[in-house]
Parts: structure tokens; C-alpha cells; sequence
């Protein structure tokens, strides 16, 4: 491995040269298509979902547009520096499972034409609202980078969050083009919130008051540019491992190679002629216009995100560490796929043979042999994560059977005993069936009580009924008393039982 790395680091970079000694004119004209779209993210999905799509459409010949990228915070500069050397090329590998088969796929992403660091360039980045082909802008910030931080009216420099750039930005193309109303934006917000889109024209709007910005910009901003909730599904896991071996295949090195799985899928929630825009399903890709988003999220966060939450809190308690690893598990593989397709799936709001069939693709999904997923990554913030993915399951299946689902409340049940929390050189950990510490990363206050409960159960003062009536009763965590749920408690109390009998 040594030897490879060493003669990977003396190759030349990915860039125009490397296109050209492939043979690749249409790629490389790309680069000079006028700039469609503005992208705020310069990480590894958006690079792995919404510019691998535009790339897909330019080859089809359907957008003709290539893409302006800009990083949302200061610390995303070295990732432009890179783009700028390979010249605005990367690789995509593409692996994983479909249709039961294995893909393994290599594509070169010519999209990004302009790459523009707001800190060091904040000029050039306003100018960017000034182009007339400018029709969209992207977003991948992480939730946090969808927040209001109030800040000073200075168009001078640079604004530091995200909303606040926009803002300064689309009040530069108000000016410009002296409030045109066919000059307005489609906005498409990828971060994973909640009416993202609704959010973020309301930060935006907030700072154009803030700023004592006019009413005719502001109407315009509410009237004029579309800011679209969305939700986006894929697993783009960045930088693989074994990328040298690829360097040496190549004869060239990319120092900003990204992996991700086959699978993807994006709900928009707008008109379907906005297809006209961004033809995304003209391009045969798995992009859908719809009215509302709703049944697409409740179906992601319940199907995927809740099953995610059920094996983590069930597999590490049990000495798993991985997605794989629990779906092959022959104790609990059978056990967990059952309870998404029976436990979970018929409670979700879309018709049952969709629901199923999207099942079907996350279990495929959670066996792809190219991804390490860590158990313990999903596990964070497990108690928040329970309540709003799996809580509602477990509320839709009594209503469906008037009794409880006995995977999810083994999950509940599992999630309790995985934090008897304690805390070593300011750590967090909670412990395992054997008796191994593990790290809790999870709200403080959370932790504390959990901590505080099970420390009344090791000096004796509570019985685990005691700890469970307590845990469940806690509206903080819970926003209600579980113990109202008929059933929840003496079950929950049993499987801990049960649990701590087999430890000793």
C-alpha cells in the first residue's frame, strides 16, 4: 500500500488534459456551457446527487447549462482549492447493489465552470446574480446552515451564514435587472429539514426586514423566486478507501474522487412545468414533481431512518457494529426486515404496494457490500431519533392491531438499557449485553436523566418497573407520558428484565 501511495502522490491531477487523452470533446465542451445554476455546498453529496444529474442531463443534451460552486462556510476553502487544480473535474464511482446484482460504475463529472469562494471573493460571488442565464440555485449546508444569525447590513463583506449571503445576493439581482419579475430564482434548499424551502425564504425574508430592505425586494423575493421544499435520498459516502488502486488504473490521481450508492430519488414539491427549467425526469432520472412532500418524507423518515434507529439501538446493545453486519446477522436479520415490512410499512400513508416496494429497495440498500455503515453514527442523538422515526410507527401499528408491535417496543426496550449511561474523562458511554462500554453521544440533559435513573436501580432504590415508568413518563424527552400508551409499560419492563436475567 506504501509503494502505491507513494506513486499515486507523483501522478498528475485529474483535469482538461486527462478528458482530452480520453477522448472526451462532449464532456469537455460542457465546461462552457453558460452558468445555469449556483450551488452553496461543496461537500460530497451534492457532488454525488445534484451535479452527477446535471451532468446526466447536459449528456442527453436537455439543460445546456453548466454550474458556479461556492462553499457555505470558511472552512470549505481547501475544497475549492482542489476543484480549481483538477480544473472543475472529479470522478464518481457509483457501487453497490440493484435488482439484486452487483454495480460497480466510473464516470467523470465536467460540470462546475466557475468556482467562487465568497470569503476571498465576495465581489465575484455577488456578481454571480448579475448573469443572465442564472435560473437556480442549490443548497446542501447541513441543517445547522439553515438557521437565522442575525447579522449587520454590510454589502461590503461577506455575510457568514448561508440565508444572509442569498439575501445579499438576491437583492443584487433585484437591483440589477430593477426588480424584473421574470429575473426571479428557483431555489432548491437539499438540506434535511422539513419544509426546507418554507424555512428558508422565511430566514431570507427576516434578514430583508432586519436590513430595512424595501417592500417592493421583499415582495419580489416572496413573489417572483420559487423556493422549493425538497427531499433528497442517497448515500454518498465521499472518498474511498481503496482509491489508489483507481490512480493507478487511471495514470492520474483525484484527490476529490466520491463514492455513492445506486440508488437515489428526489421529491420536489412544485408545478411539474418546472420540468421545463430543470429536466431531470426528461433525463430518465428518479425525480419526482410533486403537490405534496409529505407521504415522500414520512416514508424515508419511517421506512429507512426508523429501521436505521431500531437496529442500532437492538445491534450494538447485542455486540453489532454495522448496517451489513445486522442484516446478515442470523439472529436478527430476519427479525429486523420483518418489522419494516410488518411493523412499519403498513402505517405509512402512501398506497401499500409503493410503501412495500421502497422497502424492498432500502433492504437491498442496507446490504450494499461497498458501504461500512457504523451503527454507532446512526445512534446519535438515539432518543430524539426514536421519538420522531419510530414513535409514530409504533402508535399506527396499535391503532391498525390494538396490540404492540413487538420488535419496536423491543427496540424502545433496547434503547433504555443501551443508555445505563455513565460518564469516564468526560465522556459519555453506555454499556452493552457483555458488559463493554460504549460512547453515548446524545443531548446532555437526556443522558443525565437516564444516568440518574439506572443509578437508583444499581443502589437498589428502584426496581426496573420503577426506572421504566420514569424513563417513559418523561415529557421532555417523550413531548408526552408513554406510560398512557396501554401495554407499553409492563412490556418494556419485561424485555429489560429479561435482558439483565440473561447478563448475570
Amino acid at each position: 500500500m506504501g509503494t502505491s501511495t507513494d506513486r499515486s502522490g507523483s501522478l498528475k491531477l485529474v483535469g482538461r488534459e486527462f478528458l482530452q487523452q480520453q477522448d472526451r470533446r462532449q464532456d469537455l465542451g460542457m465546461l462552457n456551457f453558460p452558468v445555469k445554476a449556483l450551488q452553496i455546498g461543496e461537500g460530497n453529496f451534492l457532488r454525488g446527487f445534484f451535479d452527477w444529474m446535471i451532468y446526466e442531463c447536459n449528456r442527453q443534451g436537455l439543460f445546456k447549462g453548466s454550474v458556479a460552486v461556492s462553499q457555505p462556510r470558511p472552512g470549505g476553502r481547501p475544497k475549492l482549492e482542489q476543484l480549481r487544480e483538477q480544473e472543475g473535474i472529479y470522478g464518481l464511482l457509483t457501487r453497490g447493489l440493484q435488482d439484486g446484482r452487483k454495480v460497480e460504475e466510473e464516470q467523470w463529472i465536467p460540470v462546475f465552470s466557475r468556482i467562487v469562494d465568497p470569503y476571498a471573493e465576495w465581489e465575484n460571488f455577488l456578481r454571480m446574480a448579475e448573469l443572465d442565464s442564472l435560473d437556480i440555485i442549490v443548497s446542501n449546508t447541513t441543517e445547522a446552515g439553515l438557521d437565522y444569525q442575525r447579522s449587520e447590513w454590510n454589502p461590503d463583506e461577506p455575510v457568514l451564514s448561508y440565508p444572509g449571503k442569498l439575501t445579499m445576493l438576491l437583492y443584487r439581482r433585484y437591483e440589477h435587472y430593477e426588480g424584473s419579475p421574470d429575473k426571479g430564482l428557483m431555489i432548491l434548499p437539499c438540506e434535511l429539514l422539513e419544509r426546507n424551502g418554507d424555512i428558508l425564504r422565511s430566514i431570507v425574508l427576516r434578514h430583508a426586514q432586519d436590513w430595512g430592505l424595501s417592500p417592493a425586494f421583499q415582495s419580489w423575493v416572496a413573489e417572483h423566486n420559487l423556493f422549493l421544499n425538497s427531499l433528497v435520498d442517497r448515500i454518498v459516502t465521499g472518498y474511498p478507501e481503496e482509491a489508489e488502486r483507481y490512480f493507478d488504473k487511471w495514470g492520474h490521481q483525484d484527490r476529490l474522487l466520491n463514492t455513492a450508492e445506486p440508488y437515489y430519488f428526489w421529491a420536489i414539491e412544485g408545478d411539474p412545468s418546472l420540468e421545463s427549467r430543470l429536466p431531470l425526469r426528461s433525463a430518465g432520472l428518479q425525480v419526482s414533481w410533486v403537490s405534496d412532500l409529505t407521504p415522500y418524507q414520512v416514508r424515508k423518515v419511517r421506512i429507512l431512518n426508523g429501521t436505521h434507529t431500531l437496529m442500532a439501538s437492538i445491534g450494538l446493545l447485542h455486540g453489532l457494529n454495522e448496517v451489513k453486519e445486522m442484516t446478515e446477522s442470523p439472529v436478527w436479520g430476519d427479525r429486523i426486515r420483518n418489522a419494516m415490512l410488518e411493523e412499519i410499512v403498513p402505517g405509512v400513508p402512501l398506497p401499500p404496494e409503493e410503501a412495500a416496494a421502497y422497502a424492498e429497495t432500502v433492504w437491498e440498500r442496507f446490504r450494499n457490500p461497498f458501504i461500512r455503515h457504523r451503527l454507532q453514527d446512526i445512534a446519535m442523538n438515539s432518543l430524539s431519533k426514536f421519538k420522531v422515526r419510530v414513535l409514530p410507527s409504533l402508535k399506527e401499528y396499535i391503532s391498525m392491531h390494538n396490540r404492540l408491535p413487538s420488535v419496536i417496543t423491543l427496540g424502545l426496550a433496547s434503547l433504555i438499557r443501551l443508555y445505563h449511561a455513565g460518564t469516564k474523562e468526560g465522556q459519555w458511554y453506555g454499556m452493552r449485553l457483555d458488559g463493554e462500554r460504549l460512547p453515548l453521544r446524545d443531548d446532555p440533559d437526556n443522558l443525565m436523566t437516564l444516568q440518574l435513573a439506572w443509578q437508583k436501580v444499581d443502589d437498589g432504590e428502584w426496581t426496573i418497573r420503577q426506572l421504566v415508568a420514569s424513563i417513559l413518563g418523561n415529557q421532555r424527552i417523550w413531548g408526552e407520558d408513554l406510560n398512557r400508551i396501554p401495554a407499553l409499560h409492563e412490556t418494556v419492563s419485561c424485555y429489560i428484565e429479561e435482558m439483565e436475567l440473561n447478563e448475570t
